[in-house]
């Protein structure tokens, strides 16, 4: 996720202070922010070469791994915050990689692209697959290996008894409370492991 308002709401759910473990953090631009603005420590996992060089550049921590092959290398607990922001939704495993989030840390925030917003849903039924802002790419040169709902998304962390702390969507630069799931671009989730 790349719009730097997005990054700034995102950021202001990580507690002062917090160790955090940014999955599939890209050029290290978020972490860099919680850095800098909210006093916080830790790592950026990338796959990417590209992106790792960009991460060494910023000063960001950085841990070059593949998430499809898990987090064994990290203890249960050893994060208060791990963020999966726009990477749910490359994995294959999906619902692995939650889990694992809410055991390497205290909390997890996760943030993906809502295939239910109504724009999406328009294209739908029009017969095209959706290309926004937000799904930029065409149905066979994406990089998205899944497509899900903020609904979809409930029915996971319930599922895989997940507490659910808090739940928002994002549209254009505002926080969307009301009917999220038909009126927001990105779904976003505080969780945290049921006890």
């Amino acid at each position: 996720m790349s719009d730097e308002t997005t990054q700034r709401r995102i950021a202001q759910m990580v507690p002062h202070g917090s160790r955090v473990l940014d999955l599939g953090c890209g050029d290290g631009a978020l972490l860099d922010l919680l850095q800098r603005e909210r006093g916080c420590t830790g790592y950026g996992v990338e796959i990417a070469d590209g992106n790792v060089l960009k991460c060494v550049r910023r000063g960001v921590d950085v841990i070059q791994l593949n998430l499809e092959e898990g987090l064994a290398l990290f203890q249960d607990a050893s994060f208060d915050v791990v963020l999966q922001i726009d990477t749910l939704q490359h994995l294959r495993n999906a619902e692995v990689m939650l889990r694992e989030t809410v055991r390497v840390g205290r909390m997890g925030i996760i943030a993906f692209p809502n295939f239910a917003h109504w724009p999406n849903r328009v294209n739908i039924v029009r017969g095209r697959m959706p290309v926004t802002r937000r799904l930029p790419y065409q149905w066979y040169d994406t990089p998205n290996i899944r497509v899900g709902t903020y609904k979809d998304f409930e029915a996971l962390a319930h599922k895989n008894r997940l507490r659910v702390l808090e739940s928002f969507g994002l549209q254009d630069d505002r926080e969307v409370r009301w009917l999220p799931n038909a009126r927001a671009g990105t779904a976003v989730f505080r969780i945290e492991r049921s006890a």
